[in-house]
Protein backbone atom coordinates (compact mmCIF):
# COMPACT_ATOMS: atom_id res chain seq x y z
CA UNK A 1 0.00 0.00 0.00
CA UNK A 2 1.22 3.48 -0.84
CA UNK A 3 0.88 6.59 1.29
CA UNK A 4 -0.25 9.90 -0.13
CA UNK A 5 1.32 13.09 1.19
CA UNK A 6 -1.42 15.65 0.66
CA UNK A 7 -1.53 19.38 1.24
CA UNK A 8 -4.88 20.90 2.18
CA UNK A 9 -4.98 24.67 1.77
CA UNK A 10 -7.86 27.07 2.23
CA UNK A 11 -8.28 29.00 -1.01
CA UNK A 12 -8.31 32.77 -1.22
CA UNK A 13 -6.77 33.68 2.12
CA UNK A 14 -3.39 35.11 3.12
CA UNK A 15 -1.51 34.20 5.18
CA UNK A 16 -2.04 30.68 3.92
CA UNK A 17 -4.07 28.36 6.18
CA UNK A 18 -2.87 24.84 5.39
CA UNK A 19 -2.13 21.31 6.57
CA UNK A 20 0.09 18.50 5.29
CA UNK A 21 -1.20 15.00 5.98
CA UNK A 22 -0.20 11.42 5.23
CA UNK A 23 -3.04 9.05 4.34
CA UNK A 24 -3.23 5.57 2.81
CA UNK A 25 -4.13 5.65 -0.88
CA UNK A 26 -7.21 3.50 -0.24
CA UNK A 27 -8.96 5.96 2.12
CA UNK A 28 -12.60 6.34 1.08
CA UNK A 29 -13.88 9.87 0.40
CA UNK A 30 -16.36 9.78 3.33
CA UNK A 31 -13.39 9.12 5.64
CA UNK A 32 -11.20 11.64 3.84
CA UNK A 33 -13.92 14.24 4.48
CA UNK A 34 -13.73 13.45 8.22
CA UNK A 35 -9.93 13.64 8.15
CA UNK A 36 -10.11 17.08 6.50
CA UNK A 37 -12.68 18.29 9.02
CA UNK A 38 -10.51 17.28 11.98
CA UNK A 39 -7.22 18.36 10.47
CA UNK A 40 -8.44 21.79 9.44
CA UNK A 41 -10.51 22.36 12.59
CA UNK A 42 -14.05 22.48 11.15
CA UNK A 43 -17.08 21.17 13.06
CA UNK A 44 -18.80 19.09 10.33
CA UNK A 45 -21.95 21.17 10.59
CA UNK A 46 -22.45 21.95 6.89
CA UNK A 47 -22.71 20.22 3.52
CA UNK A 48 -19.61 19.51 1.48
CA UNK A 49 -18.42 17.96 -1.78
CA UNK A 50 -15.26 17.14 -3.70
CA UNK A 51 -14.77 18.50 -7.21
CA UNK A 52 -12.61 17.10 -9.99
CA UNK A 53 -13.08 18.54 -13.44
CA UNK A 54 -16.81 18.95 -13.92
CA UNK A 55 -17.77 16.15 -11.53
CA UNK A 56 -19.04 16.66 -8.00
CA UNK A 57 -18.50 13.85 -5.51
CA UNK A 58 -21.18 14.07 -2.85
CA UNK A 59 -22.69 12.31 0.12
CA UNK A 60 -26.00 11.19 -1.37
CA UNK A 61 -29.11 10.47 0.63
CA UNK A 62 -32.69 9.86 -0.48
CA UNK A 63 -33.76 13.20 1.01
CA UNK A 64 -30.89 15.24 -0.42
CA UNK A 65 -32.34 18.23 -2.27
CA UNK A 66 -28.88 19.38 -3.39
CA UNK A 67 -28.30 16.25 -5.44
CA UNK A 68 -29.82 15.53 -8.79
CA UNK A 69 -27.79 16.80 -11.69
CA UNK A 70 -25.80 14.39 -13.83
CA UNK A 71 -22.43 15.57 -12.55
CA UNK A 72 -23.21 14.52 -8.94
CA UNK A 73 -21.56 11.23 -8.05
CA UNK A 74 -22.21 9.33 -4.83
CA UNK A 75 -18.80 9.13 -3.18
CA UNK A 76 -19.58 6.33 -0.69
CA UNK A 77 -17.28 3.77 -2.32
CA UNK A 78 -14.77 6.07 -4.01
CA UNK A 79 -11.17 6.08 -2.78
CA UNK A 80 -8.90 9.11 -2.74
CA UNK A 81 -6.68 7.26 -5.25
CA UNK A 82 -9.62 7.26 -7.70
CA UNK A 83 -9.32 11.06 -7.88
CA UNK A 84 -5.63 11.60 -7.22
CA UNK A 85 -3.24 9.37 -9.17
CA UNK A 86 -0.02 11.28 -9.77
CA UNK A 87 2.06 13.75 -7.83
CA UNK A 88 0.72 17.30 -8.31
CA UNK A 89 -2.82 16.01 -9.06
CA UNK A 90 -5.38 18.35 -7.53
CA UNK A 91 -9.01 18.34 -6.47
CA UNK A 92 -11.19 20.86 -4.66
CA UNK A 93 -12.97 20.22 -1.37
CA UNK A 94 -15.78 22.68 -0.67
CA UNK A 95 -17.32 22.95 2.77
CA UNK A 96 -20.34 25.06 3.80
CA UNK A 97 -22.08 26.18 0.63
CA UNK A 98 -23.09 29.45 2.30
CA UNK A 99 -19.60 30.54 3.35
CA UNK A 100 -18.02 28.64 0.41
CA UNK A 101 -14.85 27.43 2.09
CA UNK A 102 -12.91 25.98 -0.84
CA UNK A 103 -9.77 23.96 -0.19
CA UNK A 104 -7.10 22.98 -2.69
CA UNK A 105 -6.21 19.32 -2.15
CA UNK A 106 -2.85 18.53 -3.78
CA UNK A 107 -1.11 15.16 -3.92
CA UNK A 108 2.43 16.31 -3.16
CA UNK A 109 4.20 12.95 -2.95
CA UNK A 110 3.56 9.22 -3.13
CA UNK A 111 5.47 7.49 -0.35
CA UNK A 112 6.04 3.91 0.76
CA UNK A 113 4.08 2.64 3.75
CA UNK A 114 5.95 3.10 7.04
CA UNK A 115 4.82 0.63 9.70
CA UNK A 116 6.24 2.89 12.42
CA UNK A 117 3.54 5.50 11.74
CA UNK A 118 -0.18 5.43 12.48
CA UNK A 119 -2.19 6.78 9.55
CA UNK A 120 -3.68 9.26 8.96
CA UNK A 121 -1.24 11.71 10.46
CA UNK A 122 -0.77 15.45 10.15
CA UNK A 123 2.90 16.29 9.69
CA UNK A 124 2.74 20.06 9.35
CA UNK A 125 0.40 23.01 9.17
CA UNK A 126 0.02 26.70 9.76
CA UNK A 127 -2.64 29.07 11.01
CA UNK A 128 -5.93 28.51 12.81
CA UNK A 129 -9.09 27.45 11.03
CA UNK A 130 -11.61 30.28 10.62
CA UNK A 131 -14.64 30.05 12.89
CA UNK A 132 -17.75 28.45 11.44
CA UNK A 133 -20.38 30.80 9.97
CA UNK A 134 -18.15 33.87 9.89
CA UNK A 135 -19.02 34.82 6.31
CA UNK A 136 -16.37 33.05 4.26
CA UNK A 137 -12.99 34.43 3.30
CA UNK A 138 -14.15 38.07 3.20
CA UNK A 139 -16.01 37.79 6.50
CA UNK A 140 -13.00 36.19 8.18
CA UNK A 141 -10.64 38.88 6.82
CA UNK A 142 -12.99 41.55 8.19
CA UNK A 143 -13.09 39.81 11.57
CA UNK A 144 -9.31 39.73 11.81
CA UNK A 145 -9.10 43.44 11.03
CA UNK A 146 -11.73 44.26 13.67
CA UNK A 147 -10.08 42.26 16.47
CA UNK A 148 -6.81 44.14 15.89
CA UNK A 149 -8.56 47.44 16.67
CA UNK A 150 -10.17 47.68 20.15
CA UNK A 151 -11.64 51.05 19.08
CA UNK A 152 -13.61 49.52 16.19
CA UNK A 153 -17.40 49.68 16.65
CA UNK A 154 -17.72 45.88 16.14
CA UNK A 155 -14.78 44.92 18.36
CA UNK A 156 -16.69 43.96 21.52
CA UNK A 157 -19.36 42.00 19.67
CA UNK A 158 -16.80 40.01 17.67
CA UNK A 159 -14.60 39.38 20.73
CA UNK A 160 -17.64 38.08 22.60
CA UNK A 161 -18.55 35.82 19.67
CA UNK A 162 -14.99 34.55 19.10
CA UNK A 163 -13.96 34.31 22.73
CA UNK A 164 -10.84 35.87 24.19
CA UNK A 165 -8.73 32.77 23.45
CA UNK A 166 -9.11 32.88 19.65
CA UNK A 167 -5.69 33.26 18.04
CA UNK A 168 -5.64 33.25 14.21
CA UNK A 169 -2.06 31.96 14.19
CA UNK A 170 -2.59 29.03 16.58
CA UNK A 171 -2.33 25.49 15.25
CA UNK A 172 -1.89 22.52 17.60
CA UNK A 173 -0.60 19.58 15.56
CA UNK A 174 -0.41 17.31 18.63
CA UNK A 175 -4.12 17.72 19.40
CA UNK A 176 -5.00 17.14 15.74
CA UNK A 177 -3.00 13.90 15.68
CA UNK A 178 -4.60 12.69 18.89
CA UNK A 179 -8.04 13.35 17.39
CA UNK A 180 -7.14 11.52 14.17
CA UNK A 181 -6.57 8.34 16.21
CA UNK A 182 -10.17 8.35 17.49
CA UNK A 183 -13.35 6.89 16.05
CA UNK A 184 -14.34 8.74 12.87
CA UNK A 185 -10.90 10.41 12.97
CA UNK A 186 -12.12 12.70 15.74
CA UNK A 187 -14.66 14.31 13.43
CA UNK A 188 -17.74 15.63 15.13
CA UNK A 189 -20.84 13.84 13.92
CA UNK A 190 -23.14 16.84 13.72
CA UNK A 191 -24.28 16.69 10.12
CA UNK A 192 -24.08 13.07 8.99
Amino acid sequence: MRIFQIQIALKGFRPKIWRRILVPENVLLPDFHKIIQTTMGWTNSHLHHFVKGRSYYVHKTEDDVFVGNNSDIDYAKIKISDLLSFEKDKIIYEYDFGDDWEHDIVLEKILPYDNKLVYPICVKGKMNCPPEDCGGVLGYAYMLEVIKDPEHEDYEELRDWLGEEFDPEFFDIDTVNELLKRKDFGCLDLFY
